[in-house]
């Protein structure tokens, strides 16, 4: 059934599933559940295969709960140290809203649905869930939420079109409601405010005049529930119930803005494991606020008859019912009348909040047919997400520079009170699509580039010439220089050189220079880097196959090195090294018959035995290496030697080098844990107690400092390192990833690495890290206009100094990533520049300078802070910092302070941006409105909040991936992308649609697609059409499908061709090749799949994305009360 199409209205509570049969479900009273399913499936790039299958679940394929323990009661005690209501912890917590302080009650089993609402598919019935909340607390509940209402409302002026969900204008302070999902304020005079109350929450102060401030206000509807009807007071009603509907119980009076509602959503995660204690039950107050977390305490009069209170608690106007969601009872809602019974709980419509597909699409269309002209000053670019073409015209282009704000704030103290971070993402040598021009490079001769002579500043297209254009004054420190005589030009009318537009360094935001003697190592230019292949022979290496691979590929590889534009050929050298205890080295020079090995097997002590020969040009040895390459498998194809040595590798890598003189790549191909006796030598550490303890931070960090120390020595000579990495057990991949890390190479992981399905992978990986475009020996400096600095640095790097990141090689995919912090004000006029610098060997061996320019607008005003933030590039900014804080602190620290900043951030609009409205309400900046949906994502990934199935391994590799991710990858890697290609059209090049990340968007009748710049999942659903399981995997039925498959199948039909060029599409688009993992409906394999599925709970205790916009919320309202 498709729950895209028709409504279902699902079997009462507490039934078994049809669709599920032999899946025992929950029963209701949350008792735990026996049997819960421990996933145990392959890790981030695991196998499929190899996947133990677990007990068969019972009941469905959400996460068990964790204690069965009863949650603690509102006021409870608590242990010291834990935090009472703590949306992510695990243990006795749970994500929304704390557990039921009112008696448990069901609604009737045969209780209808209401027009309109939500379907409730099988899916998402039949998983571990504690099911719904009575209707007692459901009036509780709905004063935490209640008054979001979507749509763009302006402080003074309609929002710009395409923006925000909803195209009405606010007239003369009420929302017109007509079809657009809003509430229909009440005038004053039907339900003046309570006046000894309301003044708990700011009123939020409009905007200067004249500005259009775009916001996006949420459904205020809390998960499970309809709004109340219109006249329905939330506390104990002043009339009798209408005959025979279920009456709530009462309740003391309404919680006040920002305080604890109790009663969980029907979406409720799993971890709340037992009834309420009794305490609770008793229709009680809860207790005092517990850990700062709730608002002040309810109010202790009862409400005042004739003056109803609003449904989000807080008080002022009434709202009328809202459109699409159905009258509180059959017949017009009168407003005088009393109130009818509570309606029927119901879901949050989904469709109801901020969808990151809508926004995508949103941004496509408006954005995706104009270029970026980068000429003005301060101008956000289109999302990431847009295809789009970029005209340099004196900023650099979006590829090279993101930032997470173009409008910073003038004072040091308005940007703490925006708690918006400023910092840029910057990716020095990015890929261009084909029909954009790369940087010119620029000749000054021996003079070299133009510099400010106090701050070092390179020529820029902000330098402002003066006196006839015989001096120039710098635009970053106001310091005047002489013009070299040979640089001298006249100035047109305007004051600008005339050569104006024949100078990139005068016309372009990018460009590069060539850099002279004095900007190279011992003031001697540089010879070409070299390259050299480190192979493991160890048995597991070999038994695998994974040798023979290796060298097989090397042989043709070896002719797509990288080259200058117009080169012949690559004028990078190469060499070979394999080991297992010992290390052996090859003699492959030219002149040679055979190739000659030579081993050093005092790897305490490393020396590389042979210089000439070693390194050498791959044409003039082209049969030598051959036959090296065809002896290799041979000569170890007996090995029993089963134990590594992993530094004296790097050791050998770095003396080599060092003898020739050159920087260049160590490509280390590597299988198990270095316990052979050597220096860096490790032992298993692995440990899974650790996780939620102070000591997890121990998992992250590297279990000696010998290989610091030796990142530090590469780094000197330019020598990166990439680890390729085979494991079958713990590996340690958090110290192994070090000197990788620190060099600025990359990791590539392959877990339980088996031929027939992993060499496909491994094998594009390895020719596009060889044939990528790589810089070495590199130092990057940004300097900025005066007002600001670059203070903190994030990426794959080494930093000597507080300036300078230094990297010995950096490629087209790294980023970088610096936030800026205000050491003196700022002007509106002037703005702020960044200048970043990078000096580098290319792969010829020339030595040059890139140079990227980006002009900021400033503000006095808020407003203009929030009307030009990136959320995209503000997500990949607090992914890194959060995954670098897991160094130092404990992760549920981390995670509490991703939350706190986020609040800070969108509660400070809401104080100062967003026009008056209730407390209930939660209103977000139109270009943030996507931000509590992909921190949600951040807090859910496996680095701060594991699956019991994700490894130590795992986590470090991740933590090491993020970090140099550009915004476009961890866009995807966040909030993946899901496709229908059941709707693709196989006549036309464009992908169909992308959905909404959640299981309840998926049709059993369909097949999907979703990748994360990692994997590419197909799920297939039970209900597939047989033509097209044949079309696509040339089998007749749904059962035949393997598991096992690594590439689809290819066959000569519409379908298959059309998902086939959809899978290399998205695998061109990644800078990894991604695994691709077919999942079948009901399938052990499906809870990988749904861990993905970002927007619904998940397995390891994260929130869904509805619950986190309440808690978010509750959040807010906290910080403003």
């Amino acid at each position: 059934m498709s729950v895209n199409q028709q409504t279902h209205t699902g079997p009462p509570y507490g039934q078994p599933q049809p669709g599920y049969q032999g899946f025992q479900q929950p029963a209701y009273g949350g008792q735990s559940l026996p049997g819960a399913p421990q996933s145990q499936y392959g890790a981030y790039n695991g196998p499929v295969p190899g996947y133990q299958q677990p007990v068969p679940p019972q009941g469905s394929l959400r996460a068990p709960p964790t204690s069965g323990a009863p949650p603690p009661a509102s006021g409870a005690s608590h242990p010291s140290g834990h935090v009472a209501y703590s949306q992510f912890e695990h243990g006795d917590v749970q994500n929304g809203i704390p557990a039921s302080a009112a008696p448990v009650q069901r609604p009737p089993a045969s209780q209808p649905f209401l027009p309109g609402s939500a379907p409730t598919p099988v899916s998402q019935i039949s998983t571990f869930q504690q099911y719904g909340p009575p209707p007692g607390s459901v009036q509780q509940l709905r004063n935490h939420m209640a008054g979001m209402t979507i749509g763009s409302t302006a402080a003074s002026a309609p929002p710009p079109a395409g923006l925000g969900y909803a195209s009405v204008p606010p007239v003369s302070g009420s929302v017109s409601a007509t079809g657009s999902g809003l509430y229909t304020p009440y005038s004053a005079s039907q339900g003046p405010p309570l006046p000894s109350v309301s003044q708990a929450l700011p009123v939020a102060q409009p905007p200067f005049p004249g500005q259009t401030i775009p916001t996006q206000r949420l459904p205020a509807q809390v998960p499970g529930f309809t709004p109340p009807p219109p006249s329905t007071g939330v506390g104990p009603s002043s009339y009798p119930p209408t005959t025979g509907a279920p009456r709530p119980p009462a309740m003391p009076g309404p919680p006040l803005p920002g305080q604890t509602v109790a009663g969980p959503p029907s979406s409720q995660p799993n971890h709340v494991s037992s009834p309420p204690p009794p305490s609770a039950m008793a229709g009680l107050h809860p207790g005092p606020p517990m850990s700062g977390l709730h608002g002040p305490p309810p109010p202790t009069h009862p409400p005042q008859p004739g003056y109803q209170m609003q449904q989000n608690g807080s008080f002022g106007q009434m709202r009328g019912p809202q459109p699409n969601y159905g009258g509180a009872y059959p017949g017009a809602p009168n407003y005088g009348s009393p109130p009818g019974p509570p309606p029927p709980p119901k879901r949050l419509d989904p469709d109801s909040i901020p969808s990151p597909i809508q926004v995508i699409e949103d941004d496509r269309n408006n954005r995706g047919s104009e270029p970026f002209v980068t000429g003005v000053r301060g101008q956000v670019p289109p999302l990431v997400t847009t295809n789009f073409l970029v005209k340099d015209q004196g900023n650099a282009s979006p590829r090279y520079i993101r930032c997470t704000s173009y409008n910073i704030p003038c004072t040091s103290d308005m940007a703490k009170q925006s708690q918006v971070p400023l910092a840029a993402v910057i990716k020095p040598l990015a890929t261009l699509p084909p029909e954009e021009t790369l940087p010119y490079l620029v000749d000054h001769g021996e003079s070299g580039p133009v510099r400010c002579n106090r701050c070092k500043a390179y020529m820029c297209p902000f330098m402002q010439f003066i006196e006839g254009g015989r001096r120039f004054q710098c635009c970053f420190c106001s310091c005047v220089t002489e013009v070299p005589p040979h640089y001298f030009q006249h100035l047109d009318h305007t004051g600008k050189r005339v050569d104006f537009y024949d100078r990139p360094e005068l016309s372009l935001g990018s460009y590069e220079f060539l850099a002279t003697v004095d900007y190279c190592k011992n003031n001697k230019f540089p010879s070409p880097p070299a390259f050299i292949f480190m192979i493991d022979v160890s048995y597991n290496a070999v038994k695998s196959g994974l040798v023979r691979l290796i060298c097989e590929e090397l042989k043709s590889l070896l002719d797509y090195l990288p080259r200058e534009g117009n080169m012949e050929e690559s004028a990078i050298r190469v060499g070979f090294v394999t080991y297992n205890k010992v290390l052996h080295f090859y003699n492959v020079k030219s002149s040679l018959a055979q190739p000659q090995m030579m081993v050093v097997s005092d790897v305490a002590d490393m020396f590389v035995p042979l210089l000439d020969g070693f390194l050498v040009n791959v044409n003039e040895s082209r049969t030598v290496i051959a036959s090296l390459l065809d002896q290799i498998p041979e000569m170890f194809a007996d090995t029993r030697e089963t134990e590594t040595v992993f530094a004296p590798v790097i050791q050998a890598g770095l003396e080599a080098l060092k003898a020739a003189e050159c920087a260049g790549k160590l490509f280390i191909f590597h299988t198990s844990l270095p316990i052979a006796e050597a220096p860096g030598k490790l032992k298993n550490r692995d440990d899974r107690k650790l996780i939620n303890t102070d000591k997890e931070k121990t998992l992250f960090q590297p279990q000696t400092s010998f290989y610091n120390n030796l990142a530090k020595d590469c780094v000197a000579q330019g020598c990166c390192v990439d680890l390729f990495l085979f494991p079958n057990q713990y590996l340690d991949v958090a110290t192994l990833g070090v000197v990788p890390y620190q060099t600025g190479g990359s990791i590539y992981k392959y877990a339980y690495f088996q031929l027939e399905t992993d060499q496909y992978r491994f094998l594009n990986d390895l020719r596009r890290d060889v044939q990528k475009e790589v810089g070495f020996d590199a130092v990057m400096r940004v300097r900025t206009s005066t007002g600001i600095r670059a203070t903190d640095f994030f990426g794959a790097f080494y930093m000597s100094n507080t300036t300078d990141v230094e990297m010995a090689g950096l490629d087209c995919d790294k980023t970088i990533t610096v936030e800026f912090k205000h050491d003196d004000k700022l002007s509106e006029d002037s703005g702020a520049l960044l200048q970043c610098a990078l000096l580098y060997t290319s792969c010829a061996g020339q030595r040059r300078l890139r140079i990227h320019n980006l002009s900021l607008n400033c503000c006095t005003q808020l407003a203009d802070l929030y009307r030009n933030c990136e959320t995209d590039t503000l997500i990949n900014y607090l992914a890194k910092y959060a995954y670098r804080g897991v160094l130092s602190s404990p992760v549920k620290t981390v995670r509490d302070a991703l939350i706190n900043q986020c609040a800070q951030i969108l509660a400070c609009y809401r104080k100062n941006c967003a026009s008056p409205s209730s407390a209930g309400q939660l209103i977000l900046p139109e270009c943030m409105k996507l931000l509590p949906v992909y921190l949600n994502c951040v807090l859910k990934s496996d680095v701060l909040q594991p699956g019991p199935e994700v490894t130590t391994d795992d986590r470090a590799y991740i933590r090491h991936l993020v970090t140099s991710m550009d915004v476009a990858e961890t866009n995807v890697f966040f909030y993946p992308r899901l496709l229908p290609l059941t709707k693709a059209d196989v006549d036309s090049d464009s992908l169909p649609a992308a959905i909404r990340n959640s299981e309840e968007r998926l049709s059993k009748g369909d097949i999907y697609l979703l990748e994360n710049g990692l994997n590419i999942f197909v799920w297939v659903g039970v209900n597939v059409q047989q033509s097209l399981i044949q079309n696509l995997f040339g089998v007749s039925s749904f059962s035949q499908i393997s598991n096992a498959l690594s590439t689809l199948p290819v066959l000569e039909n519409p379908f298959s061709k059309k998902v086939r060029s959809i899978v290399d599409m998205l695998q061109g688009q990644r800078s990894r090749y991604m695994k691709l993992i077919i999942v079948k409906q009901e399938d052990k394999l499906e809870m990988l799949f749904k861990h993905f599925l970002v927007e619904d709970k998940s397995l390891s205790g994260g929130a869904s994305y509805v619950d986190f916009l309440c808690h978010m919320h509750k959040e807010i309202r906290q910080l403003l009360s």
